[in-house]
């Protein structure tokens, strides 16, 4: 969270004292990220790399709805909508949204691997691709106004931007239940779950800026930082830990079907909710992600997994009942009961010569 900016640049870059200064500003739209944003960003980090003044990165948003609500779906849609469910991962790598795809997870890659310490203020909406450029630094600083989720089986999309690397490591399948239910997670949540680092009020985080300007991060953080409330899921770790275990779809359903625990059952309403597919292929990925060795091992997947889910009909279908029409009344292409392991497996089988370049520079 940062106030107000008068640049109409969709990135502010700037260096103040020794922090290098990323802010994203499209607060109409929550700050959500697009082709252009990704490239600046890549481009200052590249910079200040081996800028001897630079000495820490800050991403902020601008505005108080959020720092990123996600991608730029809308464009997505219209990609998903013109390849109209035609099976041809050539058509679908040669869209913008795959070209979008490549350079944002190239830049997720990046900023886990930077060098310098990136600090991230995860202050209000986090969310989808707000996730990819602030879950993988070195710092995350949630707040109490922090709504943190990856909501992407909604809208027939799997978690994205390292979200299967991350999900898949949170203990007591919290990952798998975040994933399947789209939940939105709370600034305590996030630091207990061990998306966020730091928690800090948000009425704090001006001050907090202003001093990372001349001071190194982990002071700064040792000033400004506050024990986070108590996580409403703490509670809940043995029961969803239970309940989301497996692999099957339908062992998860089944079990809170049968559950008399409210926050189950309303879990199990909203996972009616969300595409088939979609849910199905999120399980398969986030259980293959456990076994990979880097975050780039599970963008590898998750890009085929984009590029699968682009052509599928699903994707164009959710975001014009969400999004552009807001009808809220998806037509699924499948039930969870005509869906077998083959397409499933369909979604993250290899991409041959269109499988994603992670070179970054």
């Amino acid at each position: 969270m940062s106030g107000e900016q008068q640049s109409t640049e969709p990135v502010i870059v700037e260096v103040d004292g020794r922090a290098g200064r990323l802010t994203l500003n499209r607060p109409r739209s929550i700050n959500a990220l697009d082709h252009s944003m990704v490239q600046l960003m890549a481009s200052a980090l590249d910079e200040w790399e081996n800028d001897p003044q630079v000495q820490t990165v800050v991403i902020t948003g601008t505005g108080e709805r959020g720092l990123c609500a996600g991608g730029d779906i809308v464009a997505i849609h219209r990609d998903a909508d013109a390849l109209g469910a035609r099976p041809d991962d050539a058509a679908a790598a040669a869209t913008g949204s795959a070209a979008f795809w490549r350079d944002e997870y190239r830049l997720n890659a990046r900023l886990a691997e930077y060098p310098k310490p990136i600090l991230a203020v995860m202050d209000g909406i986090v969310m989808g691709g707000g996730v990819g450029i602030s879950g993988h630094v070195s710092h995350r600083v949630a707040t109490d106004r922090t709504r943190l989720a990856m909501p992407e089986v909604g809208i027939g999309l799997v978690p994205d931007v390292g979200g299967t690397w991350l999900l898949s490591r949170l203990a007591d399948e919290l990952g798998t239940y975040a994933a399947l239910t789209s939940k939105n997670l709370s600034g305590a949540d996030a630091v207990s779950l061990g998306l966020a680092t730091h928690f800090v009020p948000a009425e704090g985080v001006p001050a907090m800026l202003a001093d990372l300007a001349q001071q190194p991060v982990d002071e700064v953080l040792a000033a400004h930082s506050a024990p986070a409330p108590v996580s409403g899921l703490d509670e809940l770790r043995p029961l969803i830990a239970t309940a989301f275990a497996g692999g099957e779809l339908a062992e998860i359903t089944a079990r809170l079907a049968d559950s008399e625990v409210p926050a189950l059952a309303e879990a199990a309403t909203a996972m009616a909710g969300m595409s088939p597919m979609a849910s199905a292929v999120t399980l398969h990925a986030l259980r293959a992600a456990r076994d990979d060795r880097s975050l780039r091992d599970s963008l590898h997947r998750e890009y085929r997994t984009s590029l699968r889910c682009l052509q599928y009909p699903d994707l164009a279908e959710g975001i014009r009942a969400k999004v552009i029409d807001k009808d809220g009344r998806p037509n699924w292409a499948a039930t969870p009961d005509t869906i077998d392991s083959a397409a499933v497996e369909s979604f993250t089988r290899p991409l041959g010569d269109l499988e994603l370049d992670l070179t970054t520079h």
